[in-house]
């Protein structure tokens, strides 16, 4: 699936069975959320805490649940993820290029 179709499809699913975007402000705090639920499951699958009884770890979940907020976001504020996404790439190579081949770190 393309970045647009899957805007697209987000939004026709929210026109179809959620009756209207929640607004941006509560959007983002959910998105907070999200993230939050993912980084439990992050830091009990790959970090030192373990899973309480009971809590799942679908990773695929957690990550589909802040991507599906981050496309509400964006259709919200009229952000054309595509074209976001293309700029990205073009500025985080034109600035890092060459900075991390160059890290003694890595």
């Amino acid at each position: 699936m393309e970045i647009k179709e899957l805007q697209e499809r987000v939004d026709a699913w929210i026109k179809a069975y959620g009756v209207r975007y929640f607004s941006e402000l509560t959007n983002m705090a959910v998105l907070t959320e999200e993230v939050g639920e993912l980084a439990r499951v992050m830091a009990r699958r790959y970090g030192d805490q373990s899973f309480k009884k009971g809590e799942t770890e679908n990773l695929a979940d957690e990550m589909a649940d802040v991507l599906w907020v981050l496309v509400c976001l964006a259709n919200q504020t009229g952000v054309d993820l595509t074209a976001a996404v293309e700029a990205n790439f073009a500025k985080k190579t034109a600035r890092d290029k060459e900075r991390h081949r160059n890290n003694p770190k890595l």
